[in-house]
């Protein structure tokens, strides 16, 4: 498939310097991590410092990531909508304001208040910047590692923010963990005025009021349910109204956004990849990350009886080991392929957990958290890495912003879901073990409970992923169709789209074994060697249905995902790209005359806007590529067939 760009995409796109849009990009998505967690070594200071109950203080982490998780769907939708750039300079104005509230705040109502802002803030800047680097970044290898970069960014700012909080704190007090957030928002926003381009702007379509208001107080009644049991109980009548108008709400969203026509999260976003499993498998992630650096702070703390600044840096090997592992991770997923990735990686972040819940009141940072620290950070890095990818499989251009935000979304809001169930866990694990217990042994029970239940969040969250990233659709993937082999019914052949503006079918005949023709055409990272209108070719793991490819032609970068694969006889692959979405058939078959030859068929069929557009023009371009295609197929192996 050879899609060219549209003169929109040569408007947008301008040529600014990759490295330092991308610079500017991540700098503004560790920010935003950066906050989540910079309060959590000062939590013991601020509840001093403004009177804060045991609940409220779980509400100042809390506050910032419901917020923040609850409104990014409508931060992307905006972004999408009055462009991209423009709200991401906004949403760190806002940011930065809300940062020096918060450390000018005295009370507890200021502070809570002041957060919750910041998380208005952030939901803008997330999927904005998430959007700009993916339009930057459209596909192959390039991709992988802007989302390389975007994996250490967003673990190294939550990791960061352990160990600068630690240090502020100790040096000047926990108001400047606020004020030194706001001052890197507002050089965050410096960078990205000079060096981000400017987007496409203003866009058709209309905000979805009514879905927003909806599913923002059915997750903020969700979580204040969560975290009231703690203290109330689970039978409190106050507990169980919220969740159950909780419940009413998100039944009521889903009905609303299925019968508006510009939905929050409109029904096609599932339709487009493996947008929904992504979105699944990154919601159970976050459900515990969020909850780990709640936890493991306040561990060192209060039991191992560390200062602020030796327990920030006694994240720094964490820190590491996600910088290291969202590094690894494109590399990683290309030998292994993806599904194998983020299964391994969650197992691996499991097993840190699980250590990790073997703590003990009179342990130590070297035998309690240090190996553990090293297996959740490489695990995590690389899961976080692969689900982001996944999530955004295959979405066109004009819901990148959408997509973003949703699964930043899922990952906010199931951290803020988790750590109320986990934080109530936990209350209630160490309220239980403190009749006749030593109060430290009670406290690290409850953290151990913690821990182990989010172990096994993440062992399920596995074989979760064993399924629905090896199941669900690729992007842009057609029908299946039963047919049969034998005796017996097989339900994997694909198809083109036989509706689609631009459908091309050739064939040629080639004097070389079906076995030499196969072989050199499946070898995709040889494509350049033989097939001169290919530049770069890469295969993302092992050639099978569900994997993925990236390959240069023309200047175009196009990333194609396999739906079929019968050995020796048939491969299918295809995906969008500039706009069109391409479903490609090739089959091999022995020549009927006895020749030892191969017969080659190779049909194409191009749909999406462009193609309606100008679709003689179009139809005339894949039919000229396919046929150059055939003609270096057949001159390279019948030179290969040559003894």
């Amino acid at each position: 498939m050879n899609p060219p760009r549209t003169q929109t995409d040569r408007a947008v796109r301008r040529p600014h310097g990759p490295g330092a849009v991308l610079a500017a990009l991540a700098a503004a998505q560790f920010t935003v991590m950066l906050a989540t967690s910079i309060v959590n070594v000062a939590l013991p200071q601020i509840r001093a410092g403004t009177g804060l109950t045991d609940s409220g203080t779980t509400w100042v982490v809390n506050a910032y990531g419901l917020a923040f998780g609850a409104l990014l769907l409508a931060g992307g939708r905006v972004a999408d909508l009055l462009g991209r750039r423009r709200m991401l300079i906004a949403g760190l104005a806002l940011f930065a304001l809300a940062s020096l509230a918060a450390g000018l705040s005295t009370s507890a109502g200021v502070l809570i208040a002041a957060r919750t802002v910041q998380g208005f803030g952030a939901a803008a800047i997330a999927p904005a910047a998430l959007a700009l680097a993916m339009d930057r970044f459209r596909s192959g290898p390039e991709r992988g590692r802007a989302l390389g970069v975007w994996g250490a960014v967003s673990g190294g700012g939550a990791a960061g923010g352990v160990l600068l909080g630690g240090a502020l704190t100790q040096a000047w007090g926990w108001p400047w963990i606020f004020h030194s957030v706001a001052l890197g928002a507002a050089l965050v926003l410096a960078a990205v005025a000079v060096f981000v381009p400017r987007d496409a702007g203003r866009k058709a379509g209309r905000f979805d009021l009514l879905g927003t208001a909806t599913v923002t107080l059915a997750l903020t009644g969700l979580v204040w349910a969560l975290t009231t049991a703690r203290g109330a109980g689970w039978t409190d009548a106050r507990v169980l109204g919220a969740l159950g108008a909780s419940g009413v709400l998100l039944a009521a969203f889903t009905v609303i956004e299925f019968r508006r026509p510009d939905a929050l999260v409109p029904a096609r976003l599932f339709a487009t990849g493996r947008v929904a499993a992504g979105n699944v498998l990154m919601a159970l992630l976050g459900s515990v990350w969020i909850a780990l650096f709640f936890f493991l702070p306040l561990y060192q703390q209060q039991v191992l009886g560390s200062g602020p600044l030796a327990t920030g840096a006694g994240q720094l090997p964490l820190a590491v080991a996600h910088m290291l592992g969202s590094s690894l991770a494109p590399r990683i997923a290309r030998r292994l392929g993806a599904t194998a990735t983020v299964t391994s990686a969650l197992l691996t972040e499991a097993a840190g957990l699980l250590w990790l819940s073997r703590m003990s009141a009179d342990g130590s940072y070297v035998t309690d958290v240090l190996g553990p620290s090293i297996l959740i950070g490489l695990g995590l890095s690389i899961a976080f890495v692969q689900l982001t990818a996944l999530a955004v499989e295959g979405v066109p251009g004009q819901d990148a912003g959408l997509a973003g935000g949703l699964v930043n979304t899922t990952r906010q809001v199931g951290g803020a879901i988790g750590l109320a169930a986990l934080a109530t866990l936990a209350g209630s694990v160490t309220a239980h073990a403190s009749a006749g217990t030593p109060p430290l042994e009670a406290l690290t029970a409850g953290y151990r409970a913690a821990f182990t239940v989010s172990a096994a969040v993440l062992a399920a969250t596995a074989l979760l992923a064993l399924r629905l990233a090896r199941s669900a659709p690729p992007a842009g993937s057609p029908p299946t169709h039963p047919h049969r082999t034998g005796s017996t019914v097989m339900t994997t052949e694909v198809t083109i789209d036989e509706t689609a503006p631009v459908i091309v079918r050739l064939n040629t005949a080639i004097d070389a074994p079906p076995a030499t023709v196969w072989g050199l055409h499946t070898d995709i990272a040889d494509w350049p060697l033989w097939n001169e209108d290919i530049d770069l070719a890469e295969v993302h793991g092992p050639l099978l249905p569900g994997n993925s490819f990236s390959w240069r032609t023309h200047g175009l970068d196009i990333t194609s995902t396999v739906y079929e694969l019968v050995p020796g006889k048939r491969i299918v692959w295809g995906g969008p790209a500039g706009g069109i979405t391409g479903v490609h058939v090739w089959t091999f078959e022995a020549a009927t005359d006895g020749s030892g030859g191969t017969a080659v068929r190779t049909e194409e069929s191009w749909s999406g806007a462009p193609v309606e557009a100008s679709a003689e023009e179009l139809g005339k371009a894949l039919h000229d590529s396919l046929e150059a295609w055939l003609s270096h197929l057949k001159s390279s192996a019948e030179k290969a067939a040559c003894p």
